[in-house]
């Protein structure tokens, strides 16, 4: 046990809130129309391997969170395609802005969840999270990344445009 946690639950938040972080420095990165690629590949490998481990839980049946990261992987996987495979040539450039930001508003989806089930004063405001602040939370950070994705899709540059 670390801080209470098993050894994979430490592991799979620190790799999450590393690939979180991760995500906003390659998402501002784009906003700046720079490519970042060493923070792109370490932001597409955590977030990957956050997903992945979230599949090592134990569980009894498909739940939410398997969705979110069955979803995330799809996304994951259209990003490091459309970046590494397709180099970024055409529509696949607004391909990997688009996949890359949902992958990351999925994950930060998951850190509200997580924060209101295990901060207790976020409990508290919303046990059930059906309440108030949660929805609120939620629904300002699907507005956020919608923004920031429409942004970075827009400024993010061709890779004509950045050579020229």
């Amino acid at each position: 046990m670390i801080l209470g946690m098993t050894a994979l639950t430490f592991v799979h938040v620190v790799i999450s809130l590393i690939g979180i972080f991760l995500g906003f420095v390659v998402i501002f990165g784009m906003l700046a129309a720079k490519r970042l690629d060493r923070w792109t590949a370490l932001f597409l490998a955590t977030t990957v391997a956050t997903s992945v481990t979230g599949f090592f839980f134990p569980f009894h049946g498909v739940t939410p969170g398997h969705i979110l990261g069955i979803l995330s992987l799809i996304a994951l996987a259209l990003a490091i395609f459309a970046r590494y495979g397709r180099q970024l040539a055409g529509g696949w450039r607004k391909t990997y802005v688009i996949t890359a930001v949902i992958a990351q508003y999925l994950n930060f989806f998951v850190l509200i969840v997580q924060s209101f089930q295990k901060v207790p004063a976020l409990k508290a405001i919303a046990p059930t999270q059906a309440e108030g602040p949660f929805k609120t939370a939620q629904l300002v950070a699907l507005v956020v990344f919608l923004v920031l994705g429409i942004a970075a899709a827009i400024k993010f540059p061709d890779e004509a445009v950045r050579a020229a």
